[in-house]
């Protein structure tokens, strides 16, 4: 654990202040539901809530599924973080935080068929060059990721992003 000199008060209400240099180093922003823990040596551990991480192993069945029928990139990502991948892309991107410009596309719900290659950043310090879907996955009013199709050869076509669709609105019904 990284110590950061900082010492915060518990107030009357049981709060405690977590101060902005570390909401921004960790890219926590205002209203984002935090999950609280407690370890075996009495520390408190907070950690970025997702309802799409906790159904990882189901995500990377849902990837591979649609991996195996339309061979581009499919990669589920929540809002921090890339949770699933099939394809060629897999052993670097998994697990990786995605870029602040991924970030936005997700909290921004944005729904995308770029049929001409494009720069896209997925994850920090890797642009690609390609044709991609994305797809938004919204729980309950929230945005909760989204599923992207990515092909290098400019193969992207409308059944790519339907099934986009369908694989977002899958997840956002078995999550709701």
């Amino acid at each position: 654990m990284k110590a950061t000199g900082i010492i915060r008060r518990i107030d009357e209400l049981g709060r405690i202040v977590i101060p902005k240099e570390i909401r921004k180093a960790l890219r926590i922003k205002d209203g984002e539901n935090l999950e609280i823990y407690v370890d075996g040596a009495e520390n408190i551990i907070l950690r970025k809530y997702s309802a799409i991480r906790k159904m990882s192993d189901f995500a990377q069945d849902l990837t591979d599924a649609i991996y195996s029928l339309i061979k581009h990139n499919v990669i589920i990502v929540d809002n921090h973080s890339v949770i699933a991948v099939s394809g060629p892309l897999k052993k670097e991107y998994m697990h990786k935080d995605i870029s602040t410009e991924m970030e936005t596309k997700v909290f921004r719900r944005e729904e995308m068929l770029e049929r001409h290659s494009k720069r896209v950043n997925i994850v920090n310090d890797k642009v690609l060059e390609c044709t991609y879907v994305i797809s938004p996955i919204v729980i309950n009013g929230d945005a909760a990721g989204a599923i992207l199709i990515l092909d290098s050869n400019d193969q992207i076509s409308d059944i790519d992003f339907k099934i986009a669709k369908i694989g977002s609105n899958f997840l956002n019904v078995h999550l709701e």
